[in-house]
């Protein structure tokens, strides 16, 4: 008879650890507290339009790939996938940059700013190339169970990058603000300062100008939908509407968890829902980490967002948009170092609809807009309705148009509802930083110390935020699982 696995949650780390199980022979049963799968990664369709409300970003291709190749397939099996060209565009007061589909067309944007910097762009991704492909083989599918696990003849000749800051690194090379705000801004996706994270991070850079930023045709949710469809057709029963609300515990061994009242056995319990509410489910003898250890950790911003429907087509704008028309250094500090609404913050326009009709009606447009901010602010109507009205006034100006008369609805997403459809710590978006006290061994860690198969997956553990990163995730708890059940 087969071992059975209770896995709570659905989103990219637990749909991912479902396929790997249940290809090893696991009889799976995954429980999901809302009424689709994905997690964060859900969609919002109304009046014809069609939004991703959680991650709108298509980076590293290949890890992609790699997921469904372990099975057999192909992403082409179930969805097609475009490279966007341009990549995106970066609104600062005074200029655009536009990052094309090529290192020679970025290449080129970059002399037009300032004159030779593309040599040291060259040089600085051929480095990234380097980290790009040691972290991807090498550090990123070691589970983080001891610090040994980095240490490989690779990255010993670049022990010094993990000391160094992206930042300095950056800075060193490039002298234009602009310049260096395009280089600092992917590793913006690790959820941490680019001042705090580790110069090896360069990495996001290569997924950024070397592997292209791509977009799946109907949404990112399509790449949910795959993964769902790929976890059935391996045999996981998905239950949606069926929160967790306690993880079964007997002689230090779980047993299970209860959901809706009812006692669900299990050999193994793996939670992909927040790590620090998955630990609440525990009684608090069993738990490994305490409220004071939360509390000290570096969290990755929370977000407000808005999504948009226009009854027109929008001018000046691309797939994807990023607004750093104020000053960078300011947000930052006003997300880590002292929380509060952020005064000038810059933030993201997403409009899939430019380059994917499928996405709104006829003639209409698509958006979707992001301000990073601290976790755990105060969430009112009042404050989410003075940002829009602040973000929409500084869009206007920057693409030259008048838009506030075409807005057919909003929709608007931050800290309470974090909290309430995703029991996020505090009202996370990302989870925790990778910082270098936050990198792989240690992270809160995928195997429970204090219960025996009991394990952990997704964002605030091992390797780190992103989707990719959660694909990867979900495979490494999958072969711990795989190791103890031997």
């Amino acid at each position: 008879m087969n071992k059975k696995v209770i896995i709570i949650g659905s989103g990219f780390s637990s749909l991912s650890a479902a396929c790997y199980l249940a290809k090893s022979g696991f009889e799976v049963v995954l429980y999901e507290k809302n009424k689709t799968v994905g997690g964060r990664a859900r969609q919002l369709i109304k009046e014809g339009f069609t939004f991703d409300i959680g991650p709108s970003w298509y980076w590293m291709p290949d890890i992609f790939d790699k997921f469904f190749a372990d099975f057999g397939k192909k992403t082409s099996d179930y969805y097609a996938l475009d490279k966007l060209s341009p990549a995106y565009k970066i609104f600062f007061a005074d200029d655009v940059i536009t990052i094309g589909d090529s290192m020679d067309k970025i290449c080129v944007e970059f002399e037009r700013i300032e004159k030779g910097s593309s040599k040291h762009l060259r040089k600085f991704i051929a480095s990234a190339q380097e980290n790009y492909s040691i972290a991807i083989d090498k550090v990123v599918l070691r589970p983080g169970i001891s610090p040994l696990e980095l240490v490989t003849k690779e990255t010993v000749l670049k022990v010094d990058q993990f000391f160094k800051t992206i930042s300095s690194e950056v800075r060193r090379k490039f002298r234009n603000p602009k310049l260096i705000s395009t280089l600092e801004f992917p590793v913006l996706f690790l959820g941490a300062k680019p001042s705090n994270t580790p110069s090896f991070y360069s990495f996001m850079n290569f997924a950024d100008f070397g592997l292209g930023t791509w977009h799946p045709k109907g949404g990112m949710y399509e790449v949910i939908k795959a993964m769902q469809n790929l976890a059935k057709e391996l045999g996981v029963q998905i239950h949606t509407n069926a929160c967790v609300e306690k993880i079964l515990v007997e002689n230090g061994k779980t047993t299970g968890v209860v959901s809706k009242g009812n006692k669900k056995h299990a050999d193994f319990v793996l939670s992909g829902a927040d790590y620090h509410h998955s630990e609440t489910l525990l009684d608090e003898k069993y738990r490994q980490y305490s409220e004071s250890y939360w509390a000290k950790k570096t969290f990755a911003p929370s977000s407000l967002l808005f999504y948009v429907g226009f009854d027109k087509k929008l001018k000046n704008i691309e797939h994807h948009n990023l607004f750093f028309d104020t000053d960078f250094e300011q947000h930052a500090e006003e997300i880590y170092d002292n929380p509060k609404w952020p005064t000038n913050p810059l933030f993201y326009a997403n409009f899939p609809s430019v380059t994917d009709v499928s996405m709104a009606p006829e003639g209409c447009e698509t958006g979707f807009f992001l301000v990073p901010i601290a976790p755990d602010l105060e969430d009112t109507p009042e404050l989410r309705d003075q940002y829009f009205d602040l973000i929409m006034t500084r869009f206007q100006l920057r693409t030259g148009q008048q838009i506030e008369n075409n807005i057919i609805f909003k929709e608007s997403f931050c800290v309470n509802d974090f909290i309430e459809e995703y029991n996020s710590y505090k009202g996370n978006a990302y989870g925790m930083a990778n910082t270098l006290l936050q990198t792989a061994f240690l992270r809160p860690k995928l195997k429970s110390k204090k219960v025996k198969n009991l394990f952990f997956t997704g964002q605030l553990t091992v390797p780190g935020p992103g989707v990719p990163p959660s694909l990867i995730s979900g495979k490494l708890v999958s072969e711990l699982i795989t190791k103890q059940n031997k």
